[in-house]
């Protein structure tokens, strides 16, 4: 089973569970991965504070998921 992220979860737990994600969330302008910050604000919050919308929010973490699915996926091979 894949652990699913979602908007609602912090940038920190993405993090500390998937660091493999960082350079997605990187790429769509949220470079405050270490920040004190995310260790309580969800990734929606971060990601709206930083101008995105909703559709470029969902975008992302349509490829957070896509790229922990490809992880799982080579620890199977």
């Amino acid at each position: 089973m894949v652990d699913k992220v979602n908007k609602e979860m912090t940038l920190g737990d993405i993090i500390t569970k998937h660091p493999e994600v960082a350079g997605v969330i990187m790429n769509y302008g949220l470079h405050c991965i270490g920040c004190h910050v995310a260790a309580w604000e969800t990734l929606e919050q971060g990601s709206k504070a930083h101008g995105l919308s909703d559709e470029k929010i969902e975008e992302m973490v349509n490829m957070i998921n896509k790229v922990i699915e490809e992880k799982k996926g080579e620890k199977k091979e």
